[in-house]
């Protein structure tokens, strides 16, 4: 696969999901991704896009969230830069599952499914920007769009 890619954005609106699943959608169709490998990034976006407008941000303003996605190498890539509340989620502690569930923290399970299905996540806090780079290894042997 040669590098390919694409950037929009995404107001911080719960309504946006549905763009943000359509250009998922039709990148991953024009890049032949696998099913699989598309439901697993669907739901990191998802979790991220949805963690931002719940606790980003502190007004009522409209923000943009800039989506940028791409194939590299065998490499599906998606970052995500907003301008909200500095988050880093890997620096999100592990959920205890040891622990009785009547005792557990709230929250946190969202990140660790993300942490799950990708290869790997780096996060900066860059001229108050959130910077979020998600890399997941595309299974060139699974089944395509």
């Amino acid at each position: 696969m040669s590098s390919k890619k694409i950037t929009f954005k995404l107001e911080n609106k719960l309504s946006e999901l549905k763009r943000l699943h359509q250009q998922l959608e039709a990148f991953a169709k024009e890049h032949q991704l696998p099913l699989k490998d598309i439901f697993e990034i669907n739901l990191c976006l998802e979790e991220h896009f949805t963690n931002i407008l719940s606790h980003g941000y502190a007004d009522r303003e409209t923000h943009w969230i800039d989506i940028t996605l791409s194939v590299e190498q065998e490499k599906f890539i998606a970052c995500i830069e907003d301008d909200g509340i500095p988050f880093n989620p890997t620096a999100v502690p592990a959920p205890d599952f040891k622990c009785p569930l009547e005792e557990r923290k709230v929250g946190g399970l969202g990140v660790h499914l993300t942490r799950h299905y990708l290869d790997s996540m780096a996060y900066q806090r860059r001229g108050g920007i959130n910077i979020l780079m998600m890399t997941k290894k595309i299974d060139s042997q699974a089944e395509g769009v």
